[in-house]
């Protein structure tokens, strides 16, 4: 059951407010200021009122294209947040979240570093939890004697599943108008699946 104390709560409600202010007093100003834009870490655009590039990986999670895009992202935080939170505690889900978000404006900075598209939403680092929850969750199959390499087989595995299929939302996406940020989620994924074996001993180091 999910504590509205719990860390995965809180992001939530901090997004939710953020994205609902956006929403109401102007979303393309509030987007164009506080969205990760490719072209400005590459120092090809100037925006000299928007928040300083460095931040923009962190306010651009707090940011959405709309309800439905904000409802959508908030369910799957919700569900996999809760359920990753139980395993690594608040620290750890903060920690994923951020290294998530980062590690998905840099996926996406390196696929198109020219882009002048502004990229707001939750999804990327959403991945990271995803990925974490992949980890957690699944079972890896026995495929060699050795759990280590297992383990690794199985991690690949995930990675590519995840890989797969936002390249097949991409396409889909793009049939119908959406841009899609695929990079940024399988980057947001790779910083999940490296993240858990440092935030399992972070949280079980006095154990």
């Amino acid at each position: 059951m999910l504590q509205l104390r719990s860390a995965t709560a809180i992001i939530a409600l901090l997004t939710v407010a953020i994205s609902a202010i956006a929403i109401f007093s102007g979303l393309d100003y509030f987007v164009a200021m506080g969205g990760f834009i490719p072209a400005r870490l590459s120092g090809l655009l100037q925006l000299p009122d928007a928040l300083p590039v460095w931040l923009t990986p962190w306010s651009s999670a707090l940011l959405h294209g709309g309800w439905l895009h904000l409802f959508v992202n908030m369910v799957m935080l919700l569900f996999i947040g809760s359920r990753v939170e139980r395993v690594i505690g608040a620290s750890g889900v903060v920690l994923a979240y951020l290294v998530g978000a980062v590690a998905a404006c840099l996926s996406q900075y390196a696929v198109d570093p020219s882009n002048a598209i502004p990229m707001v939403g939750a999804s990327g680092a959403l991945s990271a939890l995803f990925g974490l929850y992949a980890l957690f969750f699944g079972r890896p199959k026995q495929v060699t004697a050795n759990q280590k390499i297992n383990r690794w087989i199985h991690a690949a595995w995930l990675l590519a599943t995840w890989v797969v299929l936002q390249w097949m939302s991409g396409i889909l996406a793009g049939g119908q108008g959406i841009m899609l940020a695929t990079p940024a989620h399988i980057g947001g994924f790779i910083a999940g699946l490296l993240l858990q074996r440092p935030l399992l001993l972070w949280r079980y180091r006095k154990a």
